[in-house]
């Protein structure tokens, strides 16, 4: 087991193998379908560093922030799977969820320094490892906006790095 602590450096992302089991603590970032499209538009315009959001060496979980907790959503979702690329470019170095994902995004993610990792859908045992949670953009659509929480020890699984998957 790899202990990660957030933001990540470059150095510490080309170390990782598909199926390398980690544990991540610090802030991550939490979106899905409804903004994290517009998180690439904010990223664009250079609008995130105007809302505090620095994504050098972060890390975004692909799911909703709720009183019941979180869990991961499909990131193969075309509004999901279309942001990959860009906030790699903006700094994300590793991108949470669940299922497969294209080939041309594992092989745009392996030229960007960046991985997927896959977590478990246990809703249960991440709430217990979530230490504290803010709305960071976007704050209209809810559970689904765009959150910044801190966790301790979440479990995942590279699932895509150097341009492999375990798909």
């Amino acid at each position: 087991m790899i202990k990660l602590k957030t933001p990540f450096s470059e150095e510490e992302i080309k170390k990782l193998e598909v199926g390398d089991m980690v544990l991540i603590s610090g802030d991550i970032y939490c979106g899905r379908d409804a903004v994290l499209p517009q998180i690439v538009e904010m990223y664009k315009k250079n609008l995130l560093k105007i809302n505090g959001i620095d994504l050098k060496g972060a890390v975004i979980f692909h799911t909703a922030v709720s009183p019941a907790g979180v869990g991961p959503t499909s990131s193969n979702k075309l509004e999901i799977e279309s942001s990959i690329l860009p906030l790699s470019d903006a700094g994300v170095r590793m991108h949470l969820g669940k299922g497969k994902i294209s080939d041309s995004t594992i092989a745009g993610l392996a030229e960007k320094n960046a991985v997927y990792a896959v977590i478990p859908p246990v809703t249960a045992l991440l709430e217990s490892k979530t230490s504290e949670r803010e709305i960071v953009a976007c704050p209209e659509l809810g559970m689904e906006a765009f959150h910044k929480i801190k966790v301790i020890d979440y479990p995942a699984i590279i699932a895509a790095a150097k341009g492999k998957s375990i798909y």
